[in-house]
């Protein structure tokens, strides 16, 4: 069933023509993303999409389906400033979510006659199980405090109240825009399952690479004013777009290589180990061969000359910091080490920024001492620090910095050249700053960073805003970068592409030093909780998607697994028949609601276990 149909959809301003022309045709259970450089209008597209913005043209048709409930998530959600948390996550025309509501508020309110009132009306639209979803999201997108206002919640709480809100209201059809920002990593693997699992249809822009991996059965890409539609997921959008650009004189080689060095990374990768898996890209080879006369190995090797550093670093002795009973670090000691590259990890309020702070002495700890060595110099990208001259050029912004970083052998690499590598062609080197969108503005703000030729760099959450063409050439210059790095990212594939070990803020001041990449990290804290819940080992064992054979073990895991997640269903189908029982009590309720809960979170666990069997059982 068709869903969304574009046709001759256009979109300018002023003289810069964003899209032209553009036929789409989205289906009932498709889920694309819409990938494109910085600027180029992918936010714009969106809004046209939902009704936001205009299209231009006399002939444009944007055409949904008769009594399609359709949601749109914006980068920067509008919501009431007076209402509190749980009355915007509430705020929908659903009865049983309007019944949820009323209730929740009786609770609040404490008004017995209120509350019988709204179970009785909850148990005629059988509404308990949307409860228990709305507990479930909450608890997931870690929204505790229901009572605060909007007015007093930072940006990131927000987006996550209008997240929660849509996700409650389960639209048929979900229009999304970077909905993994303002997320920490648990926040954004749970998504991930979600949207996988869900009927919902989905159309979104994002940057978070193994979410177009395992998410999307479709990319569309916005080039050039032209859309160009690839069936499958990032794996075959990488594939197929090789091909399409060795037969595109316009693109540049150096674009090429950048393709060609991401597709190898992710073929690395356990998912890409299976058959199926494999013959998706085994196709790049040919691409490859017909390409190497055009691709030069050297060409965008950067060999940077980074600022001398001397033998002794950054050194942490047995700091602490806390903030009233809060502890954030407790008796961290470390001696960093010429060339390292560090991930840190932890929910969002665990006290990321503040440990970056206290290793750069931008504030003191409580107790303990940093050392660092004479000869470091920092560069330290915030979110936060980005302070642009709007009535500059773009090339006079880096130009004010320095007009070259110094390279190895003498040579040098100019202000123009860096803006090049990054995206900027000399004539955008000429536009104001005011002109760029918010990402081409990060962008610039990075490059002031590199600019000052640091030996020591610390990137807090880099990739915010970022297309994935800049994140590709942001993780190449990285990879020649001779200092040392530390990196804070809700992006997963970045930090699994750069790191090698990881800080782990545990809570309570406790930091953890592990030895490995994010995704490392995560399978063994999932083995470790399958431990705790005396699950048998064998099952542990074949999600170690790297097993190349299919044993007698495997098969028999796959088959108990099924079998339990039949028996939890019918557990589950029996205690969603107990709510129709009209002389339940308040508690009663609430107990159910609890097992409930439990039921469907342990069937959440089998199906992931399921599909991981599954993709090594049924390969």
């Amino acid at each position: 069933m068709q869903y969304l149909l574009l046709e001759n959809v256009s979109k300018s301003y002023g003289e810069k023509v964003l899209f032209q022309g553009l036929n789409l045709s989205i289906s009932k259970g498709d889920k694309i993303a819409l990938v494109a450089k910085n600027g180029s209008g992918k936010s714009t597209l969106l809004r046209v999409i939902a009704g936001q913005e205009a299209p231009e043209g006399e002939t444009a048709k944007i055409h949904f389906a008769k009594g399609l409930n359709v949601a749109f998530l914006k980068q920067e959600p509008v919501l009431n400033p007076n209402a509190t948390a749980l009355e915007a996550v509430l705020d929908s025309d659903n009865p049983a979510i309007r019944a949820i509501q009323a209730y929740e508020m009786a609770v609040l309110e404490k008004d017995e006659e209120k509350l019988q009132q709204q179970i009785s009306i909850i148990e005629d639209l059988k509404a308990w199980d949307i409860e228990v979803r709305i507990k479930e999201v909450l608890s997931k997108l870690k929204l505790d405090k229901l009572d605060q206002t909007v007015s007093s919640m930072s940006g990131g709480q927000r987006k996550r109240v209008a997240l929660a809100k849509i996700l409650i209201d389960e639209p048929d059809f979900l229009i999304l825009d970077e909905p993994t920002n303002h997320l920490d990593l648990e926040m954004i693997e749970w998504l991930e399952v979600y949207l996988q699992d869900s009927n919902l249809t989905l159309f979104m822009v994002t940057h978070d690479r193994y979410f177009l991996e395992r998410v999307c059965n479709e990319i569309v890409e916005l080039d050039r004013g032209n859309l160009f539609v690839y069936r499958g997921n990032y794996t075959d959008f990488l594939v197929k777009k090789a091909a399409r650009m060795l037969n595109d004189a316009a693109n540049l080689d150096k674009t090429k290589k950048l393709y060609a060095k991401e597709l190898q990374w992710i073929r690395r990768q356990p998912k890409a180990r299976g058959t199926k898996a494999k013959s998706r890209v085994d196709a790049f080879d040919d691409i490859k061969e017909k390409a190497h006369t055009n691709l030069n190995e050297d060409e965008l090797k950067i060999n940077i000359k980074a600022a001398r550093m001397g033998s002794k670093i950054v050194e942490a002795h047995a700091i602490q910091k806390a903030f009233g009973d809060t502890k954030i670090v407790n008796q961290f000691s470390y001696k960093f080490k010429k060339g390292e590259r560090v991930g840190i990890v932890g929910p969002n309020g665990a006290g990321k920024t503040t440990f970056l702070k206290l290793l750069t002495k931008d504030i003191r700890p409580d107790g303990g001492k940093v050392v660092i060595g004479d000869t470091i110099v920092f560069g330290y990208y915030t979110q936060a620090g980005m302070k642009l001259e709007e009535d500059k050029r773009v090339v006079d912004v880096i130009r004010d910095i320095a007009e070259f970083i110094p390279l190895e052998k003498g040579q040098k690499l100019t202000a123009e050249s860096l803006l090049e590598r990054f995206m900027f062609p000399r004539p955008q080197q000429q536009v104001y700053v005011s002109q760029l969108s918010g990402g081409e503005k990060r962008r610039l703000y990075l490059l002031t960073v590199l600019m000052e030729n640091p030996n020591f760099l610390i990137l807090d959450e880099p990739t915010n805003d970022l297309d994935i063409v800049t994140l590709n050439v942001l993780e190449e210059y990285l990879m020649d970068f001779p200092g040392c790095l530390i990196i804070v990212s809700h992006d997963r594939y970045f930090m699994d592409k750069l790191v090698d070990h990881l800080f782990v803020l545990e809570g309570n001041g406790e930091i953890r030093d592990f030895n490995g990449n994010y995704t490392e990290y995560r399978n063994k804290e999932k083995i470790a909780t399958r431990n705790a819940s005396n699950q048998p080992v064998n099952e542990e064992k074949v999600i170690q998607k790297e097993e190349k054979k299919v044993s007698y073990e495997q098969r028999k895991a796959y088959n108990r697994v099924m079998k339990e997640i039949e028996k939890l269903e019918e557990k589950k189908a029996k205690i969603t028949a107990l709510f129709n029982n009209s002389e339940l009590t308040p508690d009663q309720i609430t107990d159910l609601s609890k097992e409930l809960a439990e039921v469907k979170s342990k069937i959440e666990e089998k199906e992931e276990l399921w599909m991981e069997l599954a993709e090594i059982v049924e390969d």
